[in-house]
């Protein structure tokens, strides 16, 4: 028999049962479409934690949290500046923080207020896109300007009905003290720290004397060659150990680039467990179509038996079976590509994250789809091609 009649006769039987073969292929459509769709989903959440990480600060960036020893918990800001001497840092901003109230006319929201030095401009990479920056004389004499994010003005004054967008020269209270905003802050978006546009930025030193906060907690430091970040860490750490006497529990130095491979690397094991669900459906799917191909052969026996006495030989009646299996399932995996193509686009517009299907994957997700059909094809197609003829042609 010829390679193209053997295609042929598949294609005729398969088209001949649509609502068999339809069932037949659905395991296989929904196993490729699933991992098509979780891929696209293990992507867009992998550049959603790339834009939450980056959010937190810039990639020569560092982050120390000061958790304490017995009654010492912070550091003072002379000494949090201090760490300003290791090599490889060019800049260090202090952070305190702290809940408050802020008011405008009739409005007031809770917000997130940040004592902050002039250095935190650079350090953070957050600069105003109108008005004046923070400065030495606001630190130095106590001075009661603030920074306001947009969506803290936005809360604070679309409910007066003013521009928040005009926010600079204005005067709010913060727990009942007045500041004059100097600067409205860039939209940066969140972080997994939550909303940077939800907070307003005072002098360290005001928020120390108002918010009765002795010390710092938060320190940044920015990195001037990101290839030294290694040794920059250890030389921060060397001085924190040395002010907590050896306790190493007092303080943990964040690094962006650690923190991104370690979301990243979670990030990929759950899409991988997902993905084994899903092939885990694909040798389902794999399973119908054996069994289906099995019910074929019953109902073809004399079918098979007249081909045979006319002299088809058994590779013929074999290749036309698997020929069939693996069109079923072939049909189910581009269907389910498209299937996954569409969820994709759902998926990214729900999550609000670019979302991506690599080519290798599609290729990989249909070859198994394909391969799934020979191996679960081969057992039927085998039994079909075995039949003796004269038991055929006897059989009712």
């Amino acid at each position: 028999m010829k390679l193209t009649q053997g295609l042929r006769m598949a294609f005729m039987s398969v088209l001949s049962n649509k609502l068999r073969t339809v069932l037949s292929m659905l395991g296989i459509l929904i196993g490729v479409a699933t991992v098509i769709a979780l891929v696209a989903m293990g992507r867009a959440s992998s550049n959603e934690v790339a834009e939450q990480v980056s959010a937190l600060g810039s990639p020569n960036s560092l982050q120390i949290n000061i958790t304490g020893r017995g009654t010492v918990t912070t550091l003072s800001v002379e000494e949090a500046t201090e760490l300003g001497d290791v090599a490889n840092v060019a800049g260090v901003a202090p952070i305190t923080s702290t809940n408050a109230y802020a008011k405008y006319g009739k409005t007031q929201v809770s917000v997130t207020v940040e004592g902050i030095t002039p250095s935190y401009e650079a350090v953070k990479d957050f600069p105003v896109q109108d008005g004046r920056y923070l400065a030495a004389p606001d630190l130095t004499g106590n001075t009661k300007a603030a920074l306001i994010g947009v969506d803290t003005a936005a809360d604070l004054f679309e409910e007066e009905g003013e521009d928040p967008l005009a926010a600079v020269g204005k005067k709010i209270t913060i727990n009942g003290y007045n500041f004059t905003i100097v600067g409205l802050l860039e939209s940066q978006g969140s972080s997994l720290a939550g909303s940077n546009d939800e907070k307003i930025l005072i002098p360290i030193t005001t928020a120390q004397k108002i918010f009765q906060i002795g010390g710092v907690s938060t320190i940044n430091l920015m990195v001037e060659d990101i290839d030294l970040m290694d040794a920059t860490v250890a030389g921060a750490e060397a001085v924190l150990y040395e002010k907590f006497r050896g306790n190493e529990n007092a303080y943990r130095v964040f690094n962006q680039e650690e923190a991104m491979e370690t979301l990243s690397s979670v990030n990929e094991t759950m899409n991988r467990q997902l993905i084994y669900v899903a092939i885990i459906s694909l040798i389902v799917g794999g399973i119908g179509i054996m069994n289906i191909m099995l019910v074929s052969v019953t109902e073809r026996t004399r079918e098979i038996g007249i081909r045979k006495s006319l002299g088809a030989k058994k590779r013929d009646i074999l290749f036309q079976f698997l020929v069939e299996a693996v069109c079923i399932s072939g049909l189910g995996g581009a269907f389910g590509i498209g299937l996954g193509y569409a969820a994709s686009f759902i998926i990214g517009a729900v999550m609000q994250s670019e979302t991506e299907v690599p080519g290798n994957t599609v290729l990989l997700a249909f070859a198994f789809s394909a391969l799934v059909g020979v191996v679960f094809g081969y057992l039927p197609a085998n039994k079909a091609a075995s039949l003796r003829p004269v038991d055929a042609l006897r059989h009712d």
